[in-house]
């Protein structure tokens, strides 16, 4: 009878078992490897999600960002004190990135990945509801949170779903995804912004609505996609990736002063207004999906290297003509012209991430994008508001600013290896394999 009693609760806890994990199966996606995932249809791989979540996160943020000048100088009177705190507080959880290390020990990086696309585009849809200093920045940093982390966890699951050797051509494409999605929505702003009257909140509304609703679609539609590499949960800072970190250190301060003063310049100085702005926009997308997939095939044929140097040298005659608008008068062709040439050399960024992933043990990806994500803007939320002092003094200054800090970036770019691996990571470096502390 003892006998049977045991059997009976055996034979029903087995059975409640199975109930339990039969519906914990109803809610929780399957987890596919990514060798399985070769076998799924081409639309249901991590390619096909990286590609989705690249068409939909601009949607929201660069019709933010076409927006911004127009609607805090007309709606909120911005000057350009104003300007530079609002990039201040939007870069804050830039440099709190690090902080996704935590939050992956609960949730995986692909889940936080869709979380954030859809804070992003909640906040977005929901910006022109806030037309005041205070309302502004607290809306902007809501949207910043879903940026930043969404930015960080894509990253590394670039790193870890492409293959090294066609990831530099793969980033390319990936690039151009993300130019074409925006380039619809500025098109659809140029073409309809004065035919059909819209106002900031519609516009807002409706990019920010259709990003979360991507997201959303994004989590339904995909497998749990399980990386090689088990990813480390702890914070990674290997000195032996220590260029890694000094490029991304000023890649940091140098792109602030272009996303917050370059655009801002072509309002404040040119007078151009939402369309010509949202155009001006447009070229930029139209020779980003030109060249980005030239970049890829370029990083591979000539190495991160010489990408590195070519984009930095570069960069230091954009910023020293970009002041020369100030010193010398110069108008305003040369600097819509500036504003595109600008955008094709940030493009050349993807050679850093390859740079990284040469270098990188497997299992610091995730870690090291959240510190990299961290060290990036530390400049990031002290310059946008110092500067925006300097502006209302000498807006030249600024960009000759920019200049010295693309002058350091090309002398540490001069320091990638032709070839880097672990173990030569600068050439520096003397070849020996890294010890796990390094």
């Amino acid at each position: 009878m003892h006998v049977e009693s045991i059997m009976l609760r055996d034979a029903s806890f087995c059975i409640s078992s199975d109930l339990a994990n039969r519906r914990k199966s109803e809610f929780m996606r399957p987890v596919v490897t990514l060798a399985e995932a070769r076998e799924l249809p081409l639309w249901r791989r991590p390619a096909a999600l990286l590609f989705l979540m690249a068409l939909a996160m601009p949607v929201a943020f660069s019709t933010w960002s076409a927006l911004l000048n127009n609607f805090v100088i007309e709606v909120a009177r911005f000057n350009g004190s104003d300007i530079g705190w609002l990039h201040t507080i939007r870069e804050i959880p830039g440099f709190l990135a690090i902080g996704v290390i935590a939050v992956l020990l609960i949730v995986r990086e692909q889940v936080l990945a869709v979380i954030s696309l859809v804070l992003l585009g909640v906040a977005t849809a929901l910006t022109a509801y806030f037309p005041s200093l205070g309302g502004i920045l607290i809306i902007t940093f809501l949207s910043s949170i879903g940026f930043h982390y969404y930015e960080t966890v894509n990253q590394s699951l670039q790193l870890q779903w492409l293959p090294k050797d066609r990831a530099p051509k793969m980033l390319g494409w990936l690039l151009t995804a993300g130019s074409g999605a925006t380039l619809v929505s500025y098109a659809a702003i140029v073409l309809l912004w004065e035919p059909l009257g819209l106002t900031y909140n519609i516009v807002y509304m409706v990019a920010g609505g259709a990003t979360a609703v991507v997201a959303v679609l994004a989590y339904l539609l995909f497998p749990q996609f399980k990386a090689d590499t088990v990813q480390s949960k702890k914070m990674v800072l290997r000195r032996r990736y220590w260029l890694y970190y000094a490029l991304q250190f000023m890649a940091g301060a140098r792109r602030q002063i272009f996303v917050v003063f370059a655009g801002f310049m072509m309002v404040e100085r040119f007078g151009f207004n939402v369309h010509e702005v949202t155009s001006l926009y447009m070229i930029n997308l139209v020779a980003n999906m030109i060249f980005a997939p030239l970049v890829g095939r370029a990083v591979i044929r000539w190495g991160e290297r010489r990408a590195l140097i070519f984009e930095y040298a570069g960069l230091v005659m954009v910023f020293l003509a970009y002041g020369g608008i100030y010193f010398f008068g110069w108008g305003v062709v040369l600097a819509a012209a500036l504003y595109v040439i600008d955008h094709i050399f940030f493009a050349m960024a993807l050679a850093l991430k390859t740079y990284f992933q040469k270098i990188a043990d497997p299992a610091d990806i995730a870690p090291t994008a959240a510190v990299a994500f961290t060290i990036n803007h530390i400049a990031a939320v002290v310059l946008p508001a110092t500067l925006g002092y300097l502006w209302m003094v000498s807006p030249g200054a600024v960009f000759g600013l920019a200049a010295g800090m693309a002058g350091v970036s090309l002398c540490l770019g001069l320091l990638v290896p032709r070839h880097p691996e672990p173990g030569h990571e600068t050439r520096l470096s003397r070849g020996l394999a890294p010890s796990a502390a390094e």
